[in-house]
């Protein structure tokens, strides 16, 4: 594994030995003060982020690496109108390994183009965020047992829910998974997520009604309504506060059940119920540090590639996706990268399929 943009691009295998590490790294972290000592990571962030990069910076300086980079573009020279190409191949010159999170989708799939060095995706708007995926299944695994068999439900904003994209499409891998997406229909998940499930034969029904599903569930995943990524406020007023978990809608819920959430939370649980020992997205965000010291042990001391190893890159003239918020919308260098989703033509950045 070259590079983590999407989790559906990581094998079982590559998973299960990644878990391995992530275990050892939890159960015995001084071992690993050393493992990248000399080795730089850039965090680029274009979007604010607590979780993601706080962890990311302290995953590294845990395994005795260093890190630069921004949590605001308007500091570098992004603002003045610095493409992500030329970014990237100045960044990749001095790092071992780039972490980037911006509002565009698929735009870690495009820098990964230019990089010298790996590049992870902590967030690519509203389409993916597999560290996030990492973090959960480390969650899932460590407090389970497993994952095969499980009976999950993801409630809130599934459309442009990049942790819920990403969680599902790591599924995939695992057996007898289902899922059952809790959202009001103007945010159920997009068109090319249920290709996926459908192309991969995963169980799934969309409902818009918590209550009526939690007593089935063995992991219920909360989402906050995204007010950043609407474009009509007033929709964004219709759907929030539309999911509350409440201590009274645990009652009915297994005592085994584990609650997660990405986090930040808004208003979707309460307060009294971080108490309850079946909240563990605390827990879940703790894990995520470790999983990601594994990540960058893995990917930080990978051999630098010299541009005569890079493979070539088409030049772009104008974007071929009509997705909005697709990378492409403003890189317009880019390749007319298309790939196959279910036998439908979709950009191979952002995965929007094309019309």
């Amino acid at each position: 594994m070259r590079n983590l943009i999407d989790f559906g691009d990581m094998s079982r295998e590559e998973w299960d030995q990644l878990y391995t590490r992530i275990s050892q790294i939890i159960d015995a972290p001084e071992k690993f003060i050393d493992v990248c000592r000399g080795k730089v990571s850039c965090n680029l962030f274009y979007e604010p982020s607590t979780r993601t990069n706080f962890s990311f910076q302290t995953a590294m300086l845990r395994l005795g690496g260093s890190v630069f980079g921004f949590a605001d573009p308007n500091s570098s020279s992004v603002a003045k109108g610095e493409t992500l190409k030329d970014t990237i191949k100045m960044v990749s010159n001095y790092a071992d390994v780039v972490v980037m999170r911006t509002p565009w989708e698929g735009s870690a799939k495009a820098a990964s183009l230019y990089s010298a060095v790996p590049v992870v995706n902590a967030g690519d708007g509203g389409h993916m965020h597999p560290t996030q995926t990492m973090a959960d299944l480390t969650t899932i695994t460590r407090l389970r047992g497993g994952v095969d068999g499980l009976c999950i439900g993801l409630c809130g904003d599934l459309k442009n829910g990049r942790t819920v994209h990403s969680l599902i499409k790591a599924m995939a891998k695992f057996n007898d998974i289902k899922f059952f997406l809790i959202s009001p229909r103007e945010l159920a998940v997009p068109e090319y997520m249920r290709v996926f499930m459908r192309e991969h034969n995963m169980w799934y029904t969309e409902v818009t009604g918590l209550e009526p599903v939690i007593p089935q569930l063995d992991v219920l995943y909360m989402t906050r309504i995204q007010k950043e990524r609407f474009v009509d406020p007033v929709e964004y007023e219709r759907n929030k506060g539309i999911y509350v978990l409440t201590r009274r809608k645990l009652e009915r819920a297994k005592p085994d059940m584990l609650i997660l959430h990405p986090l930040p939370r808004v208003d979707e649980i309460t307060v009294d119920v971080d108490d309850d020992p079946r909240a563990v997205y605390f827990q879940q965000a703790r894990f995520g540090m470790f999983a990601r010291m594994a990540l960058l042990e893995h990917l930080a001391t990978q051999p630098r590639w010299e541009d005569r190893d890079l493979p070539p890159v088409e030049i772009g003239t104008k974007p071929v996706c009509t997705n909005p918020r697709c990378i492409t919308q403003t890189q317009h260098y880019l390749p007319p990268l298309v790939k196959k989703i279910g036998g439908v033509d979709c950009c191979g950045f952002c995965d929007a399929a094309l019309r």
